[in-house]
């Protein structure tokens, strides 16, 4: 599963396409160079792909999240959508025990 920094990464790079890097990091409020080392974690597995360029003469980087990206949110959200619904199956279990 995706840590809590990482997934605010993705979550909000699947609500874009090739978001600018100062938008991304101030949108999770990260520094640059933590912003950097989590989108170079988040490239090793083929999550996040990073291109460079130019706006006039300043220059930008620009991130995207890949299918797999997308798939990996996917599957991290049902998860913890599970959890979520099992926790709650337990707490009325529990509940209902306690009214015996």
């Amino acid at each position: 599963m995706l840590d809590p920094t990482r997934l605010s990464i993705v979550s909000v790079l699947a609500a874009t396409h090739w978001a600018e890097f100062g938008y991304v990091r101030d949108a999770v409020g990260l520094s640059d160079s933590a912003l950097s080392k989590q989108v170079g974690a988040l490239g090793k597995p083929g999550y996040v792909e990073v291109k460079k360029g130019y706006v006039g003469k300043r220059p930008r980087t620009w991130l995207n999240l890949t299918r797999a990206g997308r798939e990996a949110l996917s599957g991290h959200v049902a998860a913890l959508q599970r959890i979520a619904a099992d926790a709650g199956e337990q707490g009325a279990k529990y509940r209902a025990r306690d009214r015996e």
